[in-house]
């Protein structure tokens, strides 16, 4: 019986070194900005197999952690490496909380995937309370990183799945339609920016 996989759950367990650094240097960061504005409820929108989110309990951040996901392949895998974790099927465009119910929401490696990441961001400004901690690929350093790492080469280092690129300044701009940034962050080859609800 074939083992359930996804592109997520390959990416975090590669043995990759270069591949292994990267994702490292970004979870350092994530984690020193998260904890800088102490939440107590977190939710992970897009948080495939609950890596950030195990992450966030190993460094006692959060006394409420949830996550959902659209792929239940993602979540079936996620409940069975983090049992202990809180995770869900769900849809970013239809966020299944209440609003104003997470001090932080956390979404990831989500909205360059997405066809419309301006509904997307309306619904994670919903739900949150206070702030977000959103990222997303770097370009075009990304494309570069993945060319460097051997991925992607016939696409000259773009992932098929992603349909949105931004620079640091555009993906800034497209936050601050909803949020005020308060930190900028650029865990190479990503942009983090955590940004409180206006």
């Amino acid at each position: 019986m074939a083992r359930l996989t996804t592109d997520n759950y390959k990416k975090h367990k590669s043995d990759n070194p270069l591949q292994r650094f990267f994702i490292q240097n970004f979870y350092k960061t994530l984690l020193e900005e998260a904890r800088s504005v102490h939440p107590k409820h977190i939710l992970d929108v897009g948080c495939g197999e609950g890596f950030t989110l195990e992450k966030l309990h190993a460094n006692d951040i959060g006394e409420e952690l949830v996550g959902i996901d659209f792929l239940e392949t993602a979540i079936a895998i996620g409940k069975k490496e983090h049992p202990y974790l809180d995770l869900r099927q769900g849809n970013i465009y239809d966020i299944p909380f209440d609003s104003n119910s997470f001090d932080l929401v956390i979404c990831s490696e989500v909205l360059e995937h997405l066809e419309d990441p301006v509904r997307a961001l309306d619904e994670l400004h919903r739900v949150a309370n206070t702030y977000v901690l959103l990222s997303v690929p770097n370009e075009p350093f990304f494309l570069l990183s993945n060319f460097l790492r051997g991925k992607n080469l016939k696409r000259f280092g773009n992932d098929i799945e992603h349909i949105n690129h931004w620079s640091i300044s555009g993906f800034e701009k497209f936050v601050r339609t909803k949020f005020t940034i308060t930190k900028r962050r650029q865990p190479f080859p990503w942009t983090l920016v955590l940004a409180k609800k206006s």
